[in-house]
């Protein structure tokens, strides 16, 4: 499949360094920056420094150094922030958007990471 990037996107810009964030960590292939409307005490989103749309689109495209750099970069998040379990945190959900179906805003793949609380059911089932 053929995925069409937009370099105007937010995070694109925030990666350029025209917007700032607010960085919980950086790595080579990866930026944590907490999220500017949070729906949970703890809202970061991680995302890969390469143009890549959705997750289907990283998961296809990225190198194996760009993979494993974002999947320990995301667990390194979660015990920054201290959402963790057995690590003292109460445990954390993790989101990615993809398409117009995933309500997905930003066209750049991105990994939320909620916890703090509670969160409830992700969905409500259809019978």
């Amino acid at each position: 499949m053929a995925y069409t990037y937009d370099p105007q996107n937010i995070f694109a810009r925030i990666l350029r360094g025209e917007i700032p964030n607010n960085t919980v960590l950086e790595t080579e292939h990866t930026l944590a920056f907490h999220d500017i409307g949070p729906q949970a005490p703890i809202h970061v989103l991680v995302i890969p420094k390469g143009a890549y749309v959705n997750f289907d689109h990283f998961a296809t495209g990225a190198s194996a150094e760009e993979i494993a750099d974002f999947t320990r970069a995301a667990a390194e998040v979660c015990r920054i922030v201290g959402a963790t379990p057995g690590e003292g945190g109460g445990g954390y959900r993790t989101i990615s958007n993809a398409g117009e179906a995933g309500v997905q805003e930003v066209p750049h793949y991105h990994l939320h990471i909620l916890g703090g609380r509670v969160l409830g059911r992700m969905l409500q089932r259809i019978d």
